[in-house]
């Protein structure tokens, strides 16, 4: 539990800190998080980590959480033609190595590189909204889905006795995940009171249910492509809190839905 309290309060504090400064040191440090999040989806799929097949998900990873706009350059093609590229290539190289590679193995790389690296992107570019306030956007869908995790939590083990979905992940209770959704409504609200009318009542409610169901769903399909794999974390370099994904699941969820529902202002 101390590793774990040190772990979170350096890697916490680390990250606020960067989201606070925001620039190319914050869309950075995602950067490199969103390629940690690759590496640690590929060691799972027990793919050799920096294999042919590999390196061609991180480059479409980097293309994709590059900070093109922070740099005042142009994506040189959209996300819809790079993963068609990208799709391609993943199929060429099952032909070129005659199935040895099958395509089962590439169409978990062209996944876990969509999932990985939009994720990110997302989580990226909001601290960078048009109208100026990414930082209160941020924090709010950060504020929103820890207080849906904390919730759930301790919910779930002073009331939990209905399980969610013990098949995939045998603690989680249908109490817990009521609380983590009315935890997360409550915060999201306290943000649009201080809001000074940035953020609406009636968005806020929106906002925070999102976060805190999406959320839920982001850490239930981390459990369950674990439980396939047979792990426990998705990577050591959290000590105490497992991998990047253990920690970023249910971000690269909730980020690109809100953003795609037209939820937040765009970049």
């Amino acid at each position: 539990m101390k590793q774990r309290l040190i772990t979170g309060i350096i890697a916490g504090g680390g990250f606020l800190g960067l989201c606070l400064a925001g620039g190319i040191w914050y869309h950075g440090l995602v950067l490199v998080m969103a390629l940690i999040g690759f590496y640690e989806f590929v060691r799972m799929t027990k793919t050799p980590a920096f294999g042919g097949t590999a390196v061609i998900g991180y480059l479409g990873v980097l293309y994709v959480v590059f900070p093109w706009k922070l740099l005042g350059l142009d994506m040189p093609l959209n996300l819809l033609s790079v993963f068609w590229l990208l799709m391609l290539l993943f199929l060429v190289v099952t032909v070129v190595s005659k199935n040895g590679i099958p395509i089962g193995q590439v169409a978990l790389l062209f996944l876990g590189m969509v999932y990985v690296g939009v994720g990110f992107a997302y989580l990226a570019d909001t601290r960078s909204t048009a109208d100026g306030h990414g930082l209160f956007w941020t924090f709010l869908m950060l504020a929103s889905i820890w207080s849906s995790d904390a919730g759930a939590y301790f919910v779930g083990r002073r009331f939990g006795k209905n399980k969610l979905w013990p098949a995939i992940s045998p603690n989680k209770t249908v109490e817990g995940a009521i609380g983590g959704i009315i935890c997360a409504v409550i915060v999201a609200v306290i943000f649009a009171l201080a809001s000074g009318g940035l953020l609406t009542i009636g968005r806020a409610l929106i906002l925070g249910v999102s976060a805190a169901v999406v959320g839920q769903m982001g850490d239930l399909i981390q459990s369950a492509y674990k439980r396939v794999y047979g792990i426990k974390d998705s990577g050591n370099l959290l000590p105490g809190h497992g991998g990047i994904l253990d920690r970023c699941d249910s971000w690269i969820a909730v980020f690109p839905f809100v953003h795609i529902l037209s939820l937040l202002p765009v970049f």
